[in-house]
């Protein structure tokens, strides 16, 4: 019997078609979030995104102060950083001096700007050992379960002055 002789495939390397992906989404991304795209012109990396998500979007995103989201982007860097370390000593063990206690805070926001909300859910997500669980806008009041919650003072004045206070400052007037 005569051996087959298969078709070479050429195999696609994970990182570089990831690399690939991320680049798409980086150039098209701001586009899409910030409303920016004109529904006429093709986006930079040619893909009709920008342009049909920005037809959807109900509100535009005002930028007070846009500088400011430097400084809270190094703010937010350095405490996923931190919190990603106590997370793993949490984790592995590290911390058996004291009981972890964890539990759900509710803390009283100002911030009204629905980008601004949007923002701030996704950097108390982004924090290991931080999750946003609920918002009531009627009462203005986040819930976010913490997994070491030491003192719940601590966490509301962190939230409030760390994260909300730039927020504000960024997003209204």
């Amino acid at each position: 019997m005569p051996r087959q002789v298969m078709p070479a495939v050429r195999a696609v390397s994970p990182v570089l078609s990831a690399s690939k992906v991320s680049v798409a989404i980086s150039k098209s991304l701001p586009a899409m979030l910030l409303g920016n795209a004109n529904p006429t012109r093709p986006s930079p990396s040619g893909h009709p995104w920008p342009s049909s998500a920005a037809r959807m979007r109900p509100l535009r995103p005002r930028l007070y102060r846009p500088w400011l989201a430097i400084s809270l982007l190094t703010i937010v860097f350095v405490d996923i950083v931190r919190s990603n370390i106590a997370v793993g000593r949490i984790i592995l063990g590290l911390v058996r001096d004291r009981t972890i206690r964890s539990g759900l805070l509710e803390i009283p926001l100002d911030l009204r700007d629905p980008h601004g909300l949007a923002v701030l859910a996704t950097i108390i997500t982004s924090t290991p050992g931080t999750v946003w669980v609920d918002h009531e806008a009627d009462r203005a009041m986040l819930t976010v379960h913490i997994l070491d919650m030491r003192d719940p003072q601590t966490w509301i004045r962190v939230i409030k002055d760390r994260y909300e206070r730039p927020l504000i400052r960024i997003f209204q007037p």
